[in-house]
């Protein structure tokens, strides 16, 4: 958990990231890195290596084995820890706040962002820390289709892949589509602007027809520039005065994918839904599916 991390990130030391870093590297060739590729990278004698380990797995950032040799992995939290250290480092972040949302494949934290130059107030932006491959391999291969014809990849790999791709994703559509800032990546975790307003399903929209054009203005531009959402819903469409904002882009897809039609039938189809359960309004899905496309 993030704030086990919080906890343990103030005492942890450069020699500890240093550390963390080997086990995180080794976990490209090994399932359980061996203390002696460990002791390669980071030149510790065993001694300080032994009580270096001993404490990182006490505060969760690791785990390891002894069956059939001595390894080591590094744990989410581990994990977590080197992204925050780097962030930190860059300027990107200075404190990390609550959680304001969990799902099974991603953790989002608030956090503050120093202003430049020392001038200004400082500035709240959000943390998305990508949980993939932490549960099942072949579901999240199922899903992702950045994954599906690869055979082997541990959960790291699974994670930072994945955010790389909805951080590569929402820089090359900022700002012509109406998303958060992207603001920096590392690792399995990137950071952002906080989203405008208001979720849509929490939110009792005084003027649901003219939210509804503008949910279908983005989803028309986002597909001009050859991109699908592929799983929009009211879950993340944020609402505000001037507009709409959408977020969660892990499962896009491009206009070549074999299933293109199909997904952006059914985000249409979800906001419809959406907009007809809650407010009354009726529009035909495949109308404007058409009218979206007739505007290429």
């Amino acid at each position: 958990m993030i704030d086990n991390v919080i906890r343990t990130f103030k005492n942890l030391d450069n020699k500890d990231f240093r550390l963390l870093t080997g086990i995180e590297l080794g976990m490209k060739d090994f399932e359980w890195v061996p203390v002696e590729e460990v002791k390669k990278f980071t030149k510790y004698p065993y001694k300080t290596l032994h009580h270096k380990l001993r404490l990182l797995m006490k505060n969760n950032l690791v785990i390891g084995t002894n069956l059939p040799y001595e390894g080591y992995q590094i744990y989410f939290d581990g994990y977590d820890a080197l992204a925050l250290n780097t962030f930190v480092k860059r300027g990107t972040i200075s404190a990390i706040g609550v959680e304001i949302g969990v799902g099974k494949e991603s953790v989002v934290h608030e956090a503050i962002k120093e202003p430049e130059l020392s001038i200004g107030e400082p500035t709240p932006v959000i943390i998305k820390f990508h949980r993939e491959g932490r549960t099942s391999f072949t579901q999240v291969k199922r899903v992702r289709e950045h994954l599906a014809y690869r055979e082997h990849f541990s959960w790291i790999y699974a994670a930072r892949l994945s955010a790389k791709r909805e951080y590569d994703i929402m820089k090359m559509l900022y700002p012509r589509v109406s998303i958060p800032k992207p603001i920096d990546h590392n690792r399995h975790a990137f950071v952002m602007a906080v989203a405008k307003g208001s979720l849509l399903a929490k939110t009792r929209l005084l003027d649901p027809e003219w939210f509804l054009d503008k949910i279908i203005s983005q989803i028309m531009i986002t597909y001009s520039f050859g991109v699908i959402h592929a799983d929009l819903s009211e879950y993340n469409i944020f609402v505000y005065e001037c507009g709409v904002q959408f977020i969660d882009w892990p499962q896009y897809i491009n206009l070549d994918h074999p299933q293109a039609d199909d997904l952006l039938k059914r985000d249409v189809f979800n906001v419809l839904a959406f907009f007809k359960r809650k407010y009354g309004i009726k529009r035909n899905t495949d109308d404007v599916v058409a009218y979206i496309k007739s505007k290429q």
